[in-house]
């Protein structure tokens, strides 16, 4: 029997190393191939200059997590079970998406990408299959913090399911505007879905998010400000699905939007933009998401993500602190 404790700081620190190792080849290669960002015209022009810097840098911390997982598991350490084959498939299958985006923007240089009808059933497609896939085992309730009682939905869990997924995926890709602002707070909303998984015995599921978060932290080497890759839709919806489906497995649906605080409150803050400036003609944020807000206010770019990773940190303690007590 091993010690689960070890090989959660091998895989950390593998994770971490596998990507400090690739990261600066696969930038290398991305500017040899011309894969890069094309800044939108209406955005801000402190992000002009952003403009051919290699995207798509999710497909690393995608694919390194994966297959060191998949070795884990073919050595004996890890089950590769059901729970772990639909956090698997999320991981995949919305970076997948992603990646699809990406590269029609970068072969079209401009950034029109899927037509969002399409890449919203995509998605969509996605929270169904993985809703069939967990509700044929598992019962459709939810852990109510606080109260600590368990609520069956019936079938309403399925428009939870496809909410969470749908909602989250397209929160934490609006988030990924500034200079290693998405990776980080992904890190600190991962920490305590870390912990969970622990209290509640799913030693495999904690393994798998170690190693998440070492392959996003290598990755963060590379993205913090000024940053030399971006991880493109290709990362952002890869993720957003990645929390999603820990979330649900855990069953953790509820502290998923408190922890996931920050992503809600940017996809909130582009919901609220256009509604009400269809409505008035006017804006209520001076730029949305709510990172340029703060942004076209005259911050700087590295004091909004600092502000936000506080904000980050604030959100996932006092989940964490739901989530045990």
């Amino acid at each position: 029997m091993f010690d689960h404790k070890v090989l959660y700081i091998v895989g950390f620190l593998l994770s971490v190393g596998c990507m400090l190792a690739i990261m600066p080849r696969l930038i290398a290669y991305l500017h040899k191939i011309n894969f890069g960002q094309t800044e939108r015209e209406e955005g801000l022009a402190s992000h002009k200059k952003k403009n051919g810097t290699p995207t798509m840098g999710g497909i690393a911390f995608i694919l390194v997590p994966v297959i060191l997982y998949l070795l884990f598991a073919v050595i004996g350490f890890f089950l590769l079970d059901t729970n772990i084959g639909i956090i698997l498939l999320a991981y995949l299958g919305y970076g997948l998406i992603g990646f699809i985006d990406d590269y029609i923007i970068v072969v079209k240089k401009d950034n029109t990408g899927l037509k969002p009808w399409v890449k919203f059933l995509m998605q969509s497609v996605l929270a169904v299959a993985f809703f069939l896939l967990y509700a044929s085992r598992e019962p459709m309730d939810i852990w109510i913090p606080i109260a600590n009682i368990r609520l069956n939905l019936g079938n309403f869990y399925f428009i939870l399911v496809f909410l969470m997924f749908t909602a989250e995926t397209n929160a934490v890709n609006l988030t990924d505007g500034l200079d290693g602002l998405c990776a980080g707070q992904m890190i600190i909303a991962l920490v305590p879905f870390f912990i969970f998984s622990i209290r509640q015995g799913f030693d495999n599921i904690a393994f798998l998010i170690i190693i998440v978060i070492g392959a996003l932290l290598g990755y963060l080497r590379f993205n913090k400000h000024p940053a030399q890759i971006f991880m493109g839709d290709t990362g952002s919806l890869a993720l957003g699905g990645f929390i999603s489906a820990v979330a649900m497995v855990l069953k953790q649906e509820i502290l998923l939007v408190l922890i996931g605080g920050v992503f809600v409150a940017e996809v909130l803050s582009v919901v609220i933009q256009v509604t009400h400036y269809k409505r008035t003609h006017k804006r209520i944020f001076r730029m949305a998401p709510l990172h340029h807000h703060f942004e076209k206010g005259g911050m700087p770019e590295t004091q909004v993500v600092h502000r936000f990773w506080f904000a980050g940190v604030i959100l996932s303690a006092l989940g964490l602190w739901l989530g045990v007590m």
